[in-house]
């Protein structure tokens, strides 16, 4: 194992690949791809507002699987099947961020998906040490 390399894993936000939710190193958070796949029941909405809002759910749940908070979150890239279709992102954003002086940036960028798949994205956080508690170890 390495010692400055932690898997963070978080029950029901799984890949089909042998990757981690997210991986810290120090006070650096990195995910892999967050989509609105629901983590209960393993299938995708059809909507994209559910699958906006499960994905949120997810990145609150990873970042502080990590031992942070969204606080702690510098930048996210979202990926949209129509990239122009933002109200959804825009809705979610605006309730975890409110606070217009200290949102993360953000980049967001047209895809293809597979299946049902109508948005995903990464996060990169940095932790400040002392202030959270130890990661959660699963």
């Amino acid at each position: 194992m390495n010692p400055h390399r932690q898997s963070i894993d978080v029950p029901g936000i799984t890949h089909d690949n042998p990757v981690p939710a997210a991986c810290r190193i120090g006070p650096f958070v990195f995910s892999g791809a967050i989509t609105g796949r629901d983590p209960r029941t393993r299938t995708m909405p059809a909507d994209l507002n559910t699958q906006c809002a499960t994905m949120f759910q997810q990145v609150r749940a990873i970042v502080e699987a990590a031992g942070g908070t969204t606080d702690d979150i510098a930048k996210m890239t979202v990926w949209l099947r129509d990239y122009r279709d933002r109200d959804a992102l825009n809705r979610e954003w605006l309730a975890m961020f409110p606070d217009p002086a200290s949102r993360p940036a953000r980049h967001t960028i047209a895809a293809t998906f597979d299946g049902a798949t109508l948005i995903q994205c990464d996060i990169t956080a940095v932790l400040n040490a002392g202030q959270h508690p130890e990661p959660v170890v699963s």
